[in-house]
């Protein structure tokens, strides 16, 4: 039981770091030659109310693990009440929490669930300029665990929400409003318990908005808002064996898993969706706008590794530790393509690793989960009040993951169109906080991000 847990913890550390490269790498490849030239002179700070709520959330520790959303859900309960609108504390566990609110429309279906989590991963002790939960402001910027991953997000679903339940007017669909518990350890006590235990939360949804987007900025102006329709998933093993050298031989059979040179295949919508973000892209602009030849061209080594992890599965194999029975364990994550059978990818690691005398034991799995539609009512309102409200010149488009997953992989089983939607411009130091130290939130784009989400 104890090398369970351990391997389930190694399991969570391995997404979470890969959820922190997302920004890191993405944008560094795409903006290195433009940040050198970049200085920043920040605005005057302008607290408001939404800054204040923001704050007075961010300084609430729901850091999990260990898991302790308990707090946050009854301040989030406390302000829908405040606003007038009356909500539902759902414990999973103790101490484990999750809020729901609805706005009942005129019609049945094609409902919408403005969805975020309470939990926030854990603060280390280092990288912090300023405390982690002081949600302390400077040079216009607000610090704090949880300003980006994602309680900003949360705010201004609740402020959207609140406003329009107030407003006496009559929704075409319901729209639901949904605080879950557990999403940074994979949302067992979550999402997916209320899906089990609550189904009738989900009744009569059909498009959900949630964490996932990216957004960037080039010298202080917007320039891209990309929307996510699709994630990786993933599956945790652990290899067991009695010799050691019988799990160093397995690991090095899995080394050209690792970073593969060629693609597994090419996803129906992976060519349309670069081809419109390569005009937005400074590096790899050619390779992107027509990846099928390039791939043909046997240039698909030179695109930058993001993209080629959209067309790749891996295996991750970590260090080689003791096991309690005698022997010895090797953690695998497997990072799956969306669409991937994971009894598949498991069977492909059962031949690879057949001649070493290895037991393996699936941890947990997740997908398959498909990518979600992007011609559809919502993706179009989404995008068409991002260039409204931060101008023309900046280009919104669909967004697959390259490294992280979310929630949003459990609704999409079940038929509800997910878009990840990031409401405010970001720029790379602001990404680089997310999972690490000095995460922050600019004042006035959280701000400008608020508005962005009460007219979606």
């Amino acid at each position: 039981m104890r090398s369970r847990k351990l391997s389930t913890s190694v399991w969570v550390i391995s997404i979470v770091s890969l959820l922190a490269f997302v920004g890191v790498t993405l944008y560094s490849r795409q903006l290195s030659t433009p940040l050198k030239e970049n200085t920043f002179i920040p605005n005057a700070e302008v607290i408001t109310p939404e800054i204040e709520l923001l704050q007075a959330y961010i300084r609430i520790d729901t850091s999990n693990p260990p898991g302790k959303e308990l707090a946050g859900a009854r301040f989030l309960i406390d302000e829908l009440a405040r606003r007038g609108v009356k909500a539902e504390l759902i414990e999973s566990a103790p101490g484990r929490a999750n809020v729901y609110a609805r706005i009942e429309g005129r019609a049945d279906g094609d409902g919408l669930m403005l969805l975020n989590h309470i939990d926030v991963y854990p603060a280390a002790a280092g990288g912090w300029s300023e405390p982690p939960f002081a949600a302390n402001t400077k040079m216009n910027m607000l610090y704090g665990r949880g300003a980006l991953d994602m309680k900003s997000v949360g705010i201004c679903q609740l402020l959207a929400f609140a406003e329009f339940a107030v407003s006496g007017k009559v929704p075409e669909r319901d729209i639901v409003f949904l605080a879950t518990a557990d999403e940074e350890t994979g949302g067992d006590l979550g999402i997916a318990w209320l899906l089990e235990h609550r189904p009738d939360i989900f009744e009569g949804v059909g498009y959900a908005l949630n964490e996932g987007g990216i957004s960037e900025s080039l010298k202080e102006v917007p320039t891209y808002f990309g929307i996510e329709v699709g994630s990786r998933q993933f599956v945790s093993l652990e290899l067991r064996s009695k010799e050691r050298r019988s799990l160093e031989r397995a690991r090095s059979a899995m080394l050209p898993l690792t970073n593969p040179r060629d693609p597994a295949r090419v996803l129906p919508e992976m060519p349309g969706l670069l081809r419109d973000a390569s005009r937005f892209r400074k590096d790899n602009r050619e390779l992107l706008a027509n990846v099928e030849q390039t791939i043909a061209d046997g240039d698909f080594f030179r695109l930058a590794a993001p993209y080629r992890a959209l067309f790749q599965s891996s295996a991750i194999p970590g260090g080689i530790r003791p096991d309690d029975g005698g022997g010895f364990v090797l953690d695998v994550l497997l990072s799956n393509l969306p669409d991937e059978e994971p009894q598949a990818a498991i069977a492909g690691i059962r031949r690879i690793t057949a001649p070493f005398d290895v037991e393996i034991d699936v941890i947990k799995t997740q997908g398959p989960a498909p990518i979600t539609r992007f011609d559809t009512p919502m993706f179009e309102t989404i995008r068409s009040v991002l260039i409204e409200q931060y101008g023309g010149g900046i280009f919104v488009g669909p967004l697959v993951l390259p490294y992280s997953a979310n929630d949003s992989r459990y609704l999409r089983v079940r038929g509800i169109r997910a878009y990840g939607v990031c409401p405010f411009p970001l720029s790379i130091y602001q990404t680089w906080g997310i999972h690490g130290g000095d995460e922050r939130v600019r004042l006035d784009w959280f701000v400008d991000g608020v508005d962005v989400m009460r007219r979606i």
